[in-house]
């Protein structure tokens, strides 16, 4: 196979396309679907998702939860501001964290937030400048954080989010995630039950979203390119709704570039998929092999991140690329907050 470039996955994107703000309805959006096949495009409305999806299908939805992950605090001592972004858990009240600045956050920093409810101390300087810290506090740490945290949306979003749980899905379950798995915000709970009325299968799977997912890909050879770790949990009710639909030949359609991950990572070389959790660095990029996924259900990506190659080994780049210059001509809205596009 012929190397495969960065720069062979770039298109130029109007920065005004780029979506600030939900949608008052979550399924009003925008729909593009693009036939694996033929590579034919049509357009349509999110709700009409409906006539794509058929009776023996199966849906796998990430359930994870964001976090209101961004906290905007002081150095205990000179009151500078600082601004910390949780990435993972260690321990009960430990975080590796991505802290600005970083430089000025050395071990044994101490910081306040808010109205000294929450204090913290840094720990740790970990490979590529991320911080360990310790937090105090008292009461629980989930009330804490929702009233001191901010949801930590992406860097090209601008505008103050007005409703948290805008950037949250209807069936968001556990948290974990420092970004939404934004495919699965277009749907609401009408949808997702006219879905099951039509006799489809809705299997739930976690993948907690860690900020690597908006790293941009910096070598040219996309071979090179190293896949930040994430979380995933697969229920053995889950396992067998998606087995079980593979069997039968209905379809798996996965709702998200996170909920492919998932169940690419959690199948053996047969396609079959076994419950359990693993953290997963897969990376899907063409040439790859789907072992289960047979649709993708998505949002518009980033030219050249890995989200617009994994869609591209599943549609093909000229597809893909195509139907993305279309989706521009059309003046659809990409990204988080964005259309969305079936792939099928």
């Amino acid at each position: 196979m012929a190397e495969l470039k960065k720069s062979d996955f770039y298109f130029e994107l109007p920065p005004e396309l780029i979506a600030q703000d939900p949608l008052e309805d979550r399924s009003s959006s925008r729909l593009l679907t693009l036939s694996r096949q033929t590579g034919k495009v049509e357009h349509r409305i999110f709700k009409d998702i409906l006539d794509y999806i058929c009776p023996g299908d199966c849906l796998v939805l990430n359930n994870t939860k964001v976090i209101p992950a961004r906290l905007l605090g002081q150095k205990a001592d000179t009151g500078a501001g600082v601004e910390v972004l949780l990435l993972k858990r260690q321990e009960k009240d430990v975080w590796e964290t991505l802290v600005k600045p970083g430089k000025k956050c050395k071990p044994g920093t101490k910081l306040v937030f808010g109205d000294g409810s929450l204090t913290a101390e840094v720990l740790d300087t970990l490979e590529e400048g991320n911080r360990l810290i310790q937090f105090t506090y008292e009461g629980i740490w989930e009330e804490v954080l929702d009233k001191l945290g901010e949801m930590p949306l992406p860097p090209y979003i601008t505008h103050k989010l007005q409703d948290k749980n805008r950037y949250q899905t209807v069936y968001a379950k556990y948290e974990g995630s420092a970004a939404a798995p934004t495919a699965g915000l277009h749907f609401t709970r009408e949808l997702l039950q006219q879905l099951e009325e039509k006799g489809v299968q809705i299997a739930y799977v976690t993948l907690h979203v860690g900020l690597g997912t908006f790293r941009p890909v910096k070598v040219d050879n996309i071979l090179e390119h190293h896949m930040h770790s994430e979380y995933y949990q697969i229920s053995e009710e889950a396992a067998s709704k998606i087995n079980r639909a593979k069997a039968s030949g209905g379809r798996v359609i996965c709702v998200g570039t996170t909920s492919c991950r998932t169940v690419e990572s959690a199948a053996d070389e047969t396609g079959l998929i076994h419950a359990g959790c693993d953290n997963t660095e897969i990376f899907i990029y063409p040439g790859y092999r789907f072992k289960v996924l047979d649709s993708l259900i998505t949002n518009f990506h980033l030219p050249e991140s890995t989200l617009v190659m994994l869609v591209s080994a599943l549609a093909g780049r000229e597809n893909v690329l195509a139907a993305y210059e279309e989706a521009i001509r059309e003046r659809y809205r990409f990204f988080s907050f964005g259309d969305a596009m079936l792939i099928y």
